[in-house]
Order: C-alpha cells, then sequence, then structure tokens
C-alpha cells in the first residue's frame, strides 16, 4: 500500500502533458503565391521557363515548388507553400540546395522533415515533368 500512492502520484502527473496536448490545426503556409502556368521568359539569349509543380497535400500542410530552368538545367527552386513547422524551415535549404546539385527529384530525405520531404519530391517531380526534362 505504501508504494501504490506514489506510483498513482506519478502516474496521474505523466499523463497531464498527455491530457493538454492540442494537436495544430493550423495548416496555413508560410509563403502562399499564386503562380501562372509554366511561362517562358526570354533575356540575353538563354530562355528561362518557370514550371510550377502541383500542390501536395500533406499531414503537416500544403507543399508546392516553383523551379526555374535554364534549358534543360534546374536553376533555382522556390517553395510557394509549404508548412508552417520549424523542421520544414529548417529542412527546404537542404532540399533546394540538393536538388540544385543532382538536378532531379531523386534526393535523400531530410531527417526530421519527413513527411515534408515526401511533398516536395512529388511536387519537384511534377515541375520536372511538365517541363518535360
Amino acid at each position: 500500500m505504501k508504494r501504490a500512492l506514489p506510483i498513482l502520484v506519478l502516474s496521474v502527473a505523466g499523463l497531464i502533458p498527455l491530457w493538454r496536448y492540442e494537436p495544430s490545426t493550423d495548416t496555413s503556409s508560410t509563403t502562399e503565391v499564386a503562380a501562372p502556368a509554366p511561362s517562358t521568359s526570354a533575356s540575353g539569349g538563354s530562355s528561362s521557363q518557370v514550371v510550377t509543380g502541383t500542390t501536395v497535400n500533406t499531414e503537416k500542410g500544403p507543399v508546392e515548388v516553383e523551379v526555374t530552368f535554364d534549358g534543360e538545367k534546374i536553376t533555382a527552386v522556390r517553395m510557394l507553400q509549404q508548412p508552417n513547422h520549424p523542421q520544414t524551415t529548417a529542412a527546404v535549404p537542404k532540399l533546394i540546395a540538393r536538388t540544385l546539385e543532382v538536378q532531379s527529384a531523386d534526393i535523400d530525405t531530410v531527417s526530421g522533415a519527413t513527411i515534408t520531404t515526401e511533398g516536395y519530391k512529388e511536387s519537384l517531380q511534377a515541375a520536372i515533368d511538365a517541363k518535360g526534362v
């Protein structure tokens, strides 16, 4: 009986954070930009084409990328929509750098941002497919 009371108190104390936990329902993105369909612009003799990937709805929120191509080369990637989450914010520069390095959507998952990485890769692949690379 002497052990039952401390065990009960500690059990209740351990469950309080679980009872108070409220999952995030905020699905707004940090950046929302309406992007047009693929467009081509000429500047200085080279043609750049900006292609928007599909919006991928993930558990954490929507993910959408915009890819700039110079011919067949990916020259820039910009997140149009991303989950409002610290791990996502930290992962985005890594995802973009890796994309520019390998020039494809075949990139490694960023630890701690698996859901965002999968959405990013799907949107990126859609943009690449739309470009026809």
